[in-house]
């Protein structure tokens, strides 16, 4: 019986186990028909767009349609455009026209708003239901499609089809729509706003002209070409007479290279030379009667009114002013086209320069300023910068220093001359020459500020006396009894005592001195900040070509720091100065050079390399070399040569490296490097047969440097141009920079055979040799984007400074300031690293801005002030991430700064979400895992952050998605660091879905046992009458 009841009770609980695993299956089933797909989403915001959208859902539910648009301001905002019902039962296919808001699709017009920029653009198709049950999601799917938005010039202008209202009308009368339809004409052009040190080289500012918008202001310029009537306003402050027979002041350039209207030069006499075009090439050539004088700001005016060239200068001293004019009237028409080529502020590639300084420089372009020359000011940033001032102080000093250095000369020969035997008539020369005592007294008196510079004259002449004595040695000596001051400081107060030194070196001509002077002010390292007076040091020592001082003004101009505009042309003439200066000391390699090395200070791998002549890893390449390893030979050659990796230059120690990798090891490179310095003797005596021999031989071995070598020698030496072109071509073909540089040169020069000169070949080859790495390509590629080739090469200016900054940043003097500035470091002298860091800082150069922002932010010993070191971390951190390439950490540790907040700024998430996502677009962990946290902390990610990481899909997803997302790419990275982090960010994540899963478990179960219950317990009942039954 027993046996009788287990077989009729066991299919009956089968049977009741089935249903339940049935009805589990067709919810499964059920919950999985919730669905929506954009079939085919646009791929920008269009107007008349049908988009097709599959859809469907198990209980009656809402389709909506959304945009979600994302603004530069951090704003997202969402737009609904169409919602219907849905019906539970097959999937549907339902077509609508996509309606998008104008403003997204249209260019404003006035009925069209305008609106802000807008960085990205998603379509979002939803299927939503509306209870409040907890089991029930109000967004049950969803679909996403992502639109790039058009720029605004970019997108189509809206066809109204209805008239215009009367008030719209009205609206696009009003100013803010007039200026957009109708931009602003610069009918007054400022050429130069600013300041430029000219030194008298051929370099100056290239400026152009566009022809006008308007119709009618061209129609009238074009019309005004055979008779102009307008005014050119030049600020000029000249240090030196010409040099030679002229110097350039201002000139226009055609597109032949021609002088043409007007050209402004400057004669050896002081003379101005004005130059006029007319029709047919005619030229006509005056002086003025009158000379520009020396040391004085003089505003130059020539003015055109038909025929009628009159020529102004009105010069101030001491609010006193000098007016001279002239005029001159031209036989024949004058002809001003303001569009054609280009103008030339200073020197230019076929005239040096004045030397001195440049002020404002205005074009009123089609009119006369209505100010008379005696009504002339000088202009604010003029006075700014107050450059008399200082020369009028500096004149007082030197007058002074001069002075001393007589009376102590002279009591030097006199202490020298009493020791030794002299006749009577001998020692009443002296002491007739020699002042009294009263007048000792006088001359021997001097300021506080000035007494240490009045003992170091003191010193120095009763040590070399005053043949060997002048005002420069004096400026050197004090810029050397400076460094010796800082040397070692354990703060930051010592700067205050060292700076009067600094600057009375400046004023006897130590641009050093200057440039550090410059640098501390703008820095406010250990001084007032007095941005006006940096950049007045900075213009004095780029004046007299100080190396660093020109870079540290390109990058002023360029970045437009300390309140200055915005400026490539002007950027661009510093930094191709120093750029060509480049070339030319990597050829006149000396021991005052160092390779440029970017070492990061936090990069520990790098800093374990740098090394020594007495360091294990110099010792142990000497003994790999010794036995024969020929990559050690070489590197030991490149380091003693460049002063590479901490070694100091030894050019001569250098060759006889060389030398032995060439001889004994028969290696190519060393071949290479031996026949060069042979060739250009170098730490060596100039052999060419020798060079020669050792360069063919590296040729033989396959060394591709050595076959432009070899041609480059044919060319100077043999003047085989065939030769030396058939050896260029075939280094060309194997991608050598040099050889693509040579090409250039020999078609921009005509020196080809059988080929006429061509300019736009020669560009071809020099922009070739740039992206090879070629300095002197990148130099040569920047002059022709800077005027362009009429017809075939477009001006490009903002990529030519970007070419010129990479090469002056090559320079070895900026190289040397970054060794003292690591040596320091290393020795851990951080005052000392921290202000040669600043010195390059200051001069643009991303790795010395990264390890100055390092420094303050480490603040070893505490040696800075708390304030200063935070200032000093969100300058040079936010300088560091503008660069074309940031240093990840960088970018991390100012996405910190915007994420605390600094000083009176608050807090910027939005921002600091943005560091974090360039951080980690560059594999870098952190940013990872800072986003993460930043979702943690309840801040949702804006859509554009999500569009840049690749994870647009997920911005209306559950948080913890996203940070399983964020998280994942952390521990996936590349850094093994940050694996044991991440894993455990993400399994707390994991844990408390974990958590919420269960708590929403137990709510369904414990929903499901209420509403079951009854039934179950039927069940229940059943079961037990059958078994009393039986």
């Amino acid at each position: 019986m027993e046996r009788l009841m287990r077989t009729l009770r066991e299919p009956w609980i089968y049977t009741h186990f089935r249903y339940v695993c049935v009805f589990c299956l067709g919810m499964q089933i059920v919950w999985g028909l919730d669905q929506v797909t954009l079939l085919n989403p646009p791929e920008e915001p269009l107007s008349d767009h049908f988009l097709e959208i599959l859809y469907s859902c198990d209980e009656p539910a809402t389709v909506q349609l959304d945009c979600i648009v994302s603004f530069d301001t951090g704003i997202t905002s969402t737009f609904p455009l169409r919602q219907w019902s849905c019906v539970p039962g097959d999937p549907k296919i339902r077509t609508l026209e996509l309606n998008l808001p104008d403003w997204l699709v249209y260019q404003a017009d006035g009925i069209v708003p305008d609106s802000q920029w807008v960085l990205s653009c998603i379509l979002l198709a939803s299927v939503r239901y509306s209870g409040f049950d907890d089991s029930k999601k109000p967004v049950a799917a969803q679909d996403v499609a992502t639109l790039q938005p058009k720029l605004f010039f970019d997108r189509p202008v809206k066809q109204h089809q209805l008239c215009i209202a009367w008030s719209t009308q009205m609206l696009q009368l009003t100013q803010p729509f007039s200026k957009k339809q109708c931009p602003l004409e610069r009918e007054t052009v400022h050429l130069l706003s600013s300041l430029y040190a000219s030194t008298g080289e051929i370099f100056g500012i290239t400026k152009t002209l566009d022809p006008y918008s308007s119709e009618v202001l061209e129609y009238l310029r074009v019309k005004a070409i055979s008779f102009p009537w307008c005014m050119f306003s030049i600020w000029i402050f000249v240090t030196r007479q010409c040099g030679s027979e002229l110097c350039g002041l201002f000139h226009h350039i055609d597109s032949q290279n021609n002088y043409i209207t007007p050209t402004v030069f400057l004669k050896n006499s002081g003379h101005l030379h004005i130059q006029i075009c007319g029709e047919s090439q005619e030229s006509t050539a005056f002086l003025t009667p009158f000379k520009v004088p020396l040391s004085k700001w003089c505003q130059i005016s020539v003015t055109l009114q038909g025929r009628t060239v009159t020529v102004s200068v009105v010069c101030m001293d001491d609010e006193q002013r000098t007016v001279n004019s002239a005029e001159h009237l031209m036989r024949h028409a004058v002809m001003l086209d303001d569009t054609e080529g280009y103008f030339v502020i200073g020197g230019g590639r076929y005239i040096r320069g004045v030397e001195g300084y440049f002020g404002p420089l205005v074009y009123y372009r089609n009119r006369v300023s209505p100010h008379s020359m005696s009504e002339a000011v000088i202009p604010d940033v003029i006075r700014t910068v107050n450059l008399t001032g200082w020369l009028q102080t500096c004149h007082e000093f030197h007058v002074e220093m001069t002075l001393k250095i007589m009376g102590y000369s002279l009591q030097a020969q006199e202490q020298t001359e009493s020791e030794t035997c002299l006749d009577a008539f001998h020692e009443w020369m002296v002491k007739d020459r020699l002042p009294s005592q009263s007048q000792c007294g006088l001359w021997e008196a001097t300021v506080p500020q000035r007494r240490q510079a009045a003992n170091l004259v003191k010193f120095l002449a009763f040590k070399y006396g005053e043949r060997r004595l002048s005002l420069p040695a004096v400026g050197r000596a004090l810029y050397s009894l400076s460094l010796h001051k800082l040397d070692g400081a354990s703060s930051t107060g010592v700067v205050s005592r060292i700076l009067p030194l600094l600057l009375q070196a400046g004023c006897l001509a130590d641009n050093r001195a200057l440039h550090m002077s410059s640098v501390l002010y703008s820095a406010g390292l250990g001084v007032k900040k007095q941005p006006n007076k940096a950049w007045l040091l900075a213009l004095l020592a780029a004046q007299k070509d100080d190396r660093l001082a020109l870079l540290q003004l390109g990058h002023l101009h360029y970045q437009g720091l300390h309140g200055l505009p915005t400026d490539t042309d002007l950027a661009y003439g510093y930094y191709a100065n120093i750029a060509k200066q480049t070339t030319l000391d990597r050829l006149n390699h000396t021991p005052d050079q160092t390779f440029v090395e970017a070492v990061y200070l936090n990069n520990d791998e790098m800093l374990n390399l740098q090394t020594s002549e007495d360091h294990h890893i110099f010792q142990w390449l000497k003994l790999q070399a010794g036995r024969g390893a020929a990559e050690a030979e070489q590197a030991i050659g490149r380091m003693l040569f460049w002063g590479q990796q901490g070694v100091s230059p030894n050019i001569q120690k250098a060759v006889r490296h060389y030398e032995r990798g060439a001889v004994r090891l028969e290696d190519p490179v060393s071949m290479y490097d031996y026949g060069i310095v042979l060739m250009t003797g170098q730490g060596v005596e100039r052999d060419i047969p020798k060079a020669v021999t050792f360069l063919k031989k590296a040729m033989d071995h396959g060394f591709v440097p050595a076959i432009n070598a070899l041609a480059w020698y044919h060319e100077q030496f043999e003047h085989d141009y065939k030769q030396a072109v058939q050896l260029w071509e075939q280094a060309d073909f194997l991608e050598s920079p040099d050889a693509a540089l040579n090409l250039g040169v020999v078609y921009s020069q005509g020196l080809y055979p059988g080929k006429p000169a061509d300019q736009f070949m020669a560009y071809q080859y020099y922009l070739k040799s740039a992206e090879r790495g070629n300095i002197r390509g990148a130099i040569l590629t920047a002059d022709f984007w800077t005027t362009g080739i009429p017809g075939r090469v477009r001006r490009r200016p903002s990529d030519a400074v970007l070419w010129v900054k990479w090469a002056a940043e090559h320079n070895g003097y900026l190289g040397t300031i970054l060794r003292k500035a690591l040596n320091s470091y290393l020795k851990s002298d951080m005052f000392s690293s921290l202000l040669y860091y600043l010195m390059a800082a200051e001069s643009g150069y991303t790795a010395a801005q990264f390890n100055v922002a390092y420094l303050c932010e480490q603040n070893m010993f505490g040696f800075l002030d708390p304030d200063f070191a935070s200032d000093c971390m969100w300058r040079y951190y936010n300088l560091t991430i503008q660069s074309k390439n940031p240093e990840p950490y960088a970018l991390i540790r100012m996405g910190d700064l915007l994420y605390e907040g600094h000083d009176d700024r608050q807090k910027d998430l939005f921002s600091a979400a943005e560091m974090y996502t360039q951080a980690a677009l560059r594999n870098e962990p952190q940013g990872w895992y800072n986003l993460g946290l930043l979702v943690e902390e309840g801040f949702r990610l804006p859509l554009s952050v999500l569009i840049d990481l690749g994870l647009s899909e997920l911005y209306l997803a559950d948080n913890s998605v996203l940070l399983s997302t964020l998280y994942k790419r952390c521990r996936d990275s590349e850094d093994t660091d940050s694996y044991l982090p991440c894993s455990l960010a993400l399994f707390n994540v994991s844990l408390q879905s974990l958590q919420k899963d269960y708590s929403a478990a137990i709510k369904f179960s414990i929903a499901v046992a209420v509403v079951a219950a009854p039934t179950i317990i039927f069940i229940v009942l059943g079961v037990l009458s059958r078994l009393r039954s039986t």
